[in-house]
């Protein structure tokens, strides 16, 4: 088929041309569909009493990786110092802050023990821990990446996520907006007020604040102690003349 494309040989009718694996296949369409990207796979940890949220998966990371500020969350473990070096993809090198050994991961129902390597680096709020292949080797993971699901499995028990389910779902975080919470306690500190002191004295209807009226009074007190600085210097002057030598 090659010779013939390439005018080497000369076509000949019902003359019987042999076939590569990858032009027959092609032929009778044997090919997989194409597909994109699926994504990366994340999981929803906890780690002692804190919700970490999601953690990624990462086949191709050596260690278990934990951002320094999320450290500070989490409460009664102990950091040992280690003498390990971090070479990124950039090819910069990183000096770890230290160590979490036996560090207890919940998954679910599963609890896992790991190791988890602590970098001062900027945490990423949607996925702070990267988890890597000693994790993934103690969780007995399989991972379909057709199907977008991952397996855990601990002895006979087996936990299945759908990764592509997941993704549907609306994000667990919990927003809290600062603002709602001091309207709130400033309408009741507000109140508070009110009944201790009488109407005459305070009133809770709001007011235009007046920034040239403000930028007035400062300029008014400005010009007030420039005038007796003046006079204070006019006056000391005159002593000075008067004193005699």
């Amino acid at each position: 088929m090659k010779d013939l494309l390439t005018k080497k040989i000369k076509f000949i009718e019902q003359d019987i041309i042999e076939l590569e694996a990858g032009c027959s296949a092609i032929i009778q369409k044997n090919l997989p569909p194409k597909f994109k990207d699926p994504g990366s796979f994340t999981i929803s940890i906890t780690i002692g009493d804190l919700s970490v949220g999601r953690a990624l998966l990462d086949l191709g990371a050596s260690i278990n990786l934990m951002t320094l500020s999320m450290l500070d969350r989490v409460v009664q473990v102990i950091v040992k110092l280690t003498c390990m070096t971090l070479q990124l993809v950039d090819r910069f090198i990183k000096y770890p802050y230290g160590v979490i050994e036996n560090m207890l991961v919940k998954v679910d129902k599963f609890t896992f023990p790991a190791d988890f390597v602590i970098l001062d680096m900027e945490e990423d709020s949607d996925v702070p821990i990267i988890l890597g292949r000693p994790f993934m080797k103690t969780a007995r993971e399989i991972i379909d990446v057709g199907d977008g699901e991952f397996k855990l499995r601990v002895r006979d028990e087996v936990i299945t996520f759908n990764e592509f389910e997941a993704m549907t779902y609306p994000n667990d975080k919990v927003f809290c907006f600062r603002m709602d919470v001091l309207d709130e306690v400033v309408c009741e500190a507000a109140k508070k007020l009110k009944k201790s002191v009488p109407n005459d004295v305070i009133h809770l209807k709001s007011f235009p604040f007046s920034l040239l009226g403000k930028a007035k009074l400062w300029l008014n007190a400005y010009e007030s102690t420039k005038h007796y600085k003046e006079r204070v210097k006019l006056y000391h002057g005159q002593k000075i003349l008067k004193r005699e030598f």
